[in-house]
């Protein structure tokens, strides 16, 4: 028997403790990884995703306009660095994203809770050992799913993926999730342009005709913590379809 602090354990008791001790920290220690968040009118919602990150052991850059008072002032005491785009848009925020980052790796990580961050140790596993430069997670593959689509968000993100396989011959199954983590280095050599909700597809396009290794990564998108969807499901639809077919005639 061991004596700690006047409790008796025994010694297969020590191991089990410290054995638990060194699987938690092994899941939460990624400090060679920065998360990517973009945000817009999230005052609700990026202060408890913030909070739940906290026991994380990697960077948190908050990307989003310098005219959001209310997001900033939501977060001023937060554990993360906030950098303000130098336009507008949802791509302008993740290209300034990915232009600060130190670290080997990056995530885009969502501001309104809808990704689990617990599904980050998978990924990262995938992309440490080097197999990969690009982890995107699915929603539509076995165990994976969605609180947060809508039939019509479902219907267009399956058109655009399989326009992807078929014309760009990408092997990822859901192209418009951004739930993405990659190496640094490589996806700064992509020359991303997209201001806006294209973004998503230029990504692994630019990627896969750089031959950059890709892989999918199983993932169960939450419904949003609060405020509104940012995506016009007609409107930024058919900015994509034009993204890509420019990208399609640029080949």
């Amino acid at each position: 028997m061991i004596n700690i602090l006047n409790k008796k354990i025994s010694s297969i008791e020590l191991i089990i403790v410290v054995f638990d001790f060194f699987l938690f920290y092994s899941k939460k220690n990624m400090s060679d990884l920065t998360l990517i968040i973009p945000a817009k009118n999230e005052k609700e919602s990026l202060p408890k995703v913030l909070n739940e990150l906290k026991n994380f052991n990697f960077k948190k850059n908050v990307i989003l306009e310098s005219s959001d008072k209310l997001t900033i002032q939501s977060i001023e005491n937060h554990d993360c660095k906030i950098i303000y785009q130098d336009s507008v848009g949802y791509g302008d925020a993740l290209i300034k994203g990915i232009q600060s980052v130190d670290t080997e790796f990056f995530c885009i990580f969502n501001a309104d809770g809808s990704f689990n961050p617990n599904e980050l140790k998978n990924m990262f596993d995938k992309i440490k050992n080097g197999k990969y430069d690009f982890v995107f997670a699915t929603r539509y593959e076995k165990n994976c799913g969605s609180d947060d689509d809508t039939l019509i968000t479902f219907v267009g993100n399956y058109i655009f993926t399989s326009l992807g396989k078929i014309f760009f011959k990408l092997k990822i199954t859901d192209i418009l999730y951004t739930y993405v983590m990659a190496k640094t280095s490589s996806a700064k050599k992509l020359n991303l342009i997209s201001k806006d909700f294209s973004f998503c597809v230029e990504l692994p396009i630019k990627a896969s005709r750089a031959n950059l290794k890709i892989c999918n990564s199983e993932s169960y998108e939450r419904p949003r913590i609060g405020g509104k969807k940012k995506v016009n499901a007609f409107k930024d639809g058919f900015k994509i379809l034009l993204s890509m077919i420019k990208l399609f005639f640029k080949s």
